[in-house]
């Protein structure tokens, strides 16, 4: 895949999508693309994360971390492992190509600070867009409490 298609898909993708397009081309330089046959497995559940993963092409299927519940089919653009580009913890689930296996972009945590160290602006972005996911998940837990007790 080329640089500006790299850079294309990433722009597409959700958090990445708020950086410019120097700091695209900065991660889609320095980042390891991974090719995946159909159905190997991308991390296991309880593995260290320490990158997170963008798909360029194909699908990743990730596991439910509710029993019974569906898994989530991640095609192209989809990042898996968000909070692995931020933060160190351990892998809440497991990730296997799909069906056509898959291609993934693997941004080591270690790249995306050197990144929003070299572009402030993007920092700030996410932290906003962060902070905004975060209020709206607090809304919705305050609102689920106080259904529940009517």
């Amino acid at each position: 895949m080329a640089l500006d298609d790299d850079i294309a898909t990433l722009a597409a993708a959700p958090l990445f999508g708020l950086m410019n397009r120097d700091a695209l081309r900065l991660i889609s330089f320095a980042a390891e693309r991974l090719r995946l046959a159909p159905g190997a497995e991308l991390f296991a559940r309880g593995a260290a994360a320490e990158a997170g993963y963008v798909v360029l092409a194909g699908s990743v299927r990730v596991e439910a971390r509710a029993p019974g519940a569906a898994p989530v089919e991640a095609g192209a653009a989809a990042v898996i492992g968000q909070t692995a580009l931020l933060v160190a913890g351990e892998r809440p689930s497991a990730a296997r190509a799909g069906e056509a296996g898959a291609e993934v972009m693997v941004v080591p945590r270690t790249l995306m600070r050197r990144v929003l160290e070299v572009f402030p602006d993007a920092a700030a972005a996410i932290h906003d867009a962060l902070a905004d996911e975060l209020a709206a998940l607090v809304r919705d837990l305050a609102g689920s409490r106080a259904a529940r007790r009517t």
